[in-house]
């Protein structure tokens, strides 16, 4: 298969998730976050997430004032680990920082997501339960685009599970 080929797949796969097709996609519970770098982003994006239908936890900041991004990735990731959110967004400058943070609580799967193949991956195959997201690269129309693609992307199963379970035993062993 050819780039081209993959290219017309992915666009496929994007319009149907984000269109009528993929209205019977299941809304759920949002934790979203950022630092002062992702805080316009976020304010954007909550509101478009709360449109959509979803449930959306604002785990701050809520202003541009200077703050750590490890402490608002850590909240994100605690809201999902106790299962108070099904999923969560965090936004930085970068998405980084952001992600390696989240990573370190147990059961988190954090994927920093940059165009739509990345997105698509991070769910079907990787079953990600935080999406990270750097505010420096995206337009908010994208970011919120990428945000609800995300969102609605369901995990494949089957031979991707035997990878996550691989992947979940390393964390017992490490964390």
């Amino acid at each position: 298969m050819n780039e081209q080929e993959i290219r017309k797949i992915v666009e496929k796969a994007v319009e149907k998730l984000l269109t009528n097709e993929g209205k019977n996609s299941q809304t759920g519970k949002v934790a979203i976050g950022a630092d002062h770098g992702g805080y316009e982003l976020k304010e954007a994006m909550r509101e478009k997430l709360a449109a959509a239908g979803y449930t959306v936890f604002d785990m701050g900041t809520h202003s541009k004032e200077s703050v750590d991004y490890p402490d608002y990735a850590a909240k994100v990731a605690r809201s999902v680990q106790k299962g108070e959110a099904d999923k969560g967004i965090m936004i930085d400058t970068a998405g980084i920082g952001s992600a390696m943070a989240a990573n370190k609580i147990k059961g988190i799967r954090a994927a920093l997501c940059y165009n739509e193949k990345t997105v698509l991956n991070s769910r079907l195959h990787n079953n990600a339960n935080v999406l990270t997201l750097g505010a420096a690269y995206h337009t908010t129309d994208e970011a919120i685009k990428l945000a609800l693609l995300w969102l609605k992307t369901p995990f494949e199963g089957g031979r991707h599970q035997r990878r996550i379970d691989k992947i979940m035993a390393l964390e017992k062993e490490s964390l």
